[in-house]
């Protein structure tokens, strides 16, 4: 049996709170444009990966929900997550019927909620409710800390499944991630190669890079592989599909305590964006 919030490296997944499975590797589309999520789409699902991120605010959930239709994988393996963004907090269940009928699909894997805002207490209220309608299965929160968990969580019903924020070796939330993970709830991390303007640095790390040869493996994959042993689910954006098949290939290989504390060592705090 598996058991809720402990990765699974044979299946690649992870046992949600809710009772769903998720992978623990997929596609992140912020950025990308309606022609790049239908290639990085198709090569990710063609390399076996299953999950997919997008939002809202990122204009293309057209696009994604037609990447999906478009490909020959059943839609109950694909696992799809999108965001409401504050601005649709006051109309949040008409927001996630938007979002269905974008997308086209008849549920969604996962809403979540893009940053704290007005009325985000009610916007998560009614994706609980749309949790009871069937038209989503799981539910969370974007860019949430400790602090602002503490003060949330009292006030719904449904424990978030997940937690998605920035991290990576440079902004690593080593005193956040054991706390949400404590209550039940998967850590997921966006920007985890550092982030737009920020990726070559980090890639190019004297300590990641060592390592990365120690292995015989890309920066990008000791970063990824660094994420999933301490629990952290990875969502790397790629319009590259050497890229996301790469991103996909965390598992021929183990980072040694060690090298774990070396990448643990590089922890800046140095956020990239503001959320």
């Amino acid at each position: 049996m598996s058991e809720v919030g402990v990765f699974n490296f044979e299946t690649k997944t992870v046992l949600l709170n809710s009772g769903y499975e998720m992978p623990i590797m997929g596609l992140g589309t912020y950025s990308l444009s309606d022609e790049e999520c239908a290639v990085s789409i198709a090569a990710l699902l063609e390399a076996g990966g299953r999950l997919i991120d997008t939002a809202y605010m990122y204009g293309n959930e057209a696009a994604v929900g037609q990447a999906i239709l478009d490909s020959d994988v059943p839609r109950e393996e694909i696992f799809v997550i999108t965001k409401l963004y504050p601005t649709q907090y006051s109309y949040a269940a008409e927001a996630i019927d938007d979002a269905l009928e974008r997308m086209g699909l008849d549920y969604i894997d996962m809403i979540i909620l893009h940053h704290l805002g007005d009325g985000d207490v009610e916007a998560y209220l009614a994706l609980e409710q749309a949790v009871a309608n069937g038209k989503v299965r799981s539910i969370g929160l974007s860019n949430w800390y400790v602090e602002e968990l503490e003060e949330f969580l009292p006030q719904v019903n449904i424990t978030p499944a997940l937690v998605q924020n920035e991290i990576h070796p440079y902004y690593q939330e080593n005193d956040v991630i054991p706390y949400i993970q404590s209550l039940g709830i998967v850590v997921q991390g966006w920007y985890p190669l550092g982030g737009r303007g920020h990726t070559s640095e980090l890639l190019n790390d004297e300590t990641i890079v060592a390592i990365a040869e120690a292995h015989g493996v890309s920066s990008a994959q000791v970063i990824l592989r660094w994420n999933l042993q301490k629990g952290v689910v990875v969502i790397p954006g790629s319009s590259d599909p050497d890229h996301i098949r790469e991103n996909l290939d965390l598992f021929g290989f183990e980072l040694t305590d060690e090298e774990m504390d070396a990448i643990n060592a590089l922890d800046r705090n140095e956020k990239h964006d503001w959320y």
